[in-house]
């Protein structure tokens, strides 16, 4: 850190030649640059050779990351994780790797005696803990309440630039705004082209470069979208009408490797199970794991890990680069394991309904206890209401598109605007009669709405208007 007098050499690998998380060559060239201190961030916590290589060539190693511990730990000088065993993590345990960053500079200042200018770092630390979906409870929760207002008042001209470009409100940023929108347009330069363009956004001290940045990574974005949604589509076709196996694993030519994680996690949506997308490649090939509660992804690599060239993750989400003569054996292992680990379990997309509450009887009450219980997210879903028997009085496409609907849904006297995301195929016509789930959306402002999570044709039939 620089205001402790060290000279920072940032570093963020090519995911397309060189995968995830250390490795030598680049340890190496910073060596060679004069870097006698590596500190990992988000990685580290399985890299036993690339440490002791490090150590060999002169530098310290300090560890910094989050995920699932395995049997053997690298000989760095210092290993920070809340999951180790005999961490005694508190309210911790479930810290991203932002938010670690955050409470270890913190100490490190302290113990210089210096002062930690909180504000400075808040705002990268709430940003952080949620595009890293981490669980919004606990230290998190209590680190994205404070961090919003930091973000929202932040001094750095390329977040601010971001959050324009996003159209997000600054003075009253959400956590869906950064779960939503500032997080799919950081992390779609990694996806598409270059990770360290959003780190050169978010350090940055250069309004013009914040602005030019933040328009490039809108533009990736976009061609993000673009390519998941072509990509996902692939898979599906790939999948056809046979019922699934307990764990998904497909690759192809065609997945590029930036986004298999979304290919996953959209599998997983689809189908209420387990998925892994792969990038074939010419001799290897990366892998992107999902997976649901009931099945510890990481867990299952961890048995065989002869299979694999590199491995890595935690109980929701792993990563794997693995030899193309062995995915074969790769994927009988782990459906294996999922067989095994998920019998007698009904394999089907789930959605978690918290209560019946009618849409005549949401007041104001009912309102302010739900802004108590945010901020949502991973860990930490809004509640889900069930209300019977409503009558579409209007439906409209939400933008420019025909993948959104805005509509307005009536329950006696009472009629509540509502948005219904990629439901395209689900039939919402004007006077029908429908039951529907729907979360409530209060934004700081005091704005009212409600999100339709799934809808159906009512069972009782609406009374005439």
């Amino acid at each position: 850190i620089a205001s402790l007098g060290g000279v920072p050499l940032p570093y963020v690998p090519d995911r397309f030649t060189e995968g995830y998380g250390l490795n030598v060559r680049a340890i190496e060239r910073l060596r060679s640059d004069g870097a006698t201190l590596l500190v990992t961030a988000d990685c580290g916590t399985s890299s036993i050779e690339e440490v002791a290589r490090a150590r060999a060539i002169g530098m310290d190693v300090i560890v910094l990351d989050h995920h699932t511990v395995p049997p053997q730990l690298p000989n760095a000088n210092a290993l920070v994780n809340p999951k180790l065993p005999d961490a005694s993590p508190g309210g911790m345990l479930e810290l991203a790797t932002a938010g670690l960053a955050f409470h270890v500079a913190s100490a490190l200042h302290e113990a210089a005696g210096r002062p930690f200018d909180v504000a400075a770092y808040l705002d990268v630390a709430a940003l952080g803990t949620v595009c890293d979906m981490a669980p919004l409870v606990d230290e998190n929760r209590r680190l994205l309440r404070t961090g919003m207002r930091a973000l929202a008042a932040t001094r750095r001209p390329g977040l601010r630039a971001l959050m324009d470009v996003a159209r997000i409100d600054r003075p009253n940023v959400t956590a869906e705004d950064i779960g939503y929108k500032l997080g799919p347009r950081l992390n779609a330069a990694g996806r598409i082209a270059h990770a360290k363009l959003a780190l050169e956004l978010l350090m940055t001290d250069d309004e013009e470069r914040g602005q030019e940045l933040a328009l490039q990574l809108d533009a990736l974005n976009r061609e993000r979208q673009r390519q998941t949604s072509d990509a996902v589509q692939l898979a599906t076709q790939m999948i056809g009408d046979r019922e699934p196996p307990p764990l998904i694993m497909i690759g192809h030519e065609g997945f590029p490797s930036g986004i298999v994680g979304l290919i996953a996690a959209k599998l997983v949506t689809l189908y209420g199970r387990p998925a892994v997308v792969y990038e074939i490649g010419a001799t290897t090939s990366r892998a992107s794991c999902r997976s649901i509660d009931e099945f510890h992804i990481t867990d299952a690599l961890r048995e065989k890990p002869e299979l694999f060239v590199r491995f890595g993750g935690h109980r929701a989400a792993a990563g794997f680069t693995a030899e193309n003569a062995r995915i074969d054996e790769v994927r009988a292992h782990l459906v294996s394991v999922a067989k095994r680990e998920l019998a007698g379990r009904e394999l089907a997309p789930v959605l978690e309904i918290d209560c019946n509450l009618p849409l005549r009887q949401l007041r104001g009450d009912e309102l302010r206890w739900l802004l108590r219980l945010g901020p949502f997210g991973i860990g930490n879903p809004p509640p889900a209401f069930l209300a019977r028997n409503v009558t579409i009085t209007e439906t409209k496409w939400l933008g420019d598109g025909d993948k959104h609907r805005r509509i307005k849904l009536r329950d006696g006297a009472t009629v509540w605007p509502a948005v219904a995301f990629d439901m395209a195929d689900v039939r919402m016509a004007e006077g029908d009669a429908v039951d529907v789930v729907y979360t409530v959306e209060v934004s700081p402002s005091g704005m009212v709405g409600l999100r339709i999570e799934d809808v159906r044709p009512a069972e009782v039939t609406a009374p005439p208007a």
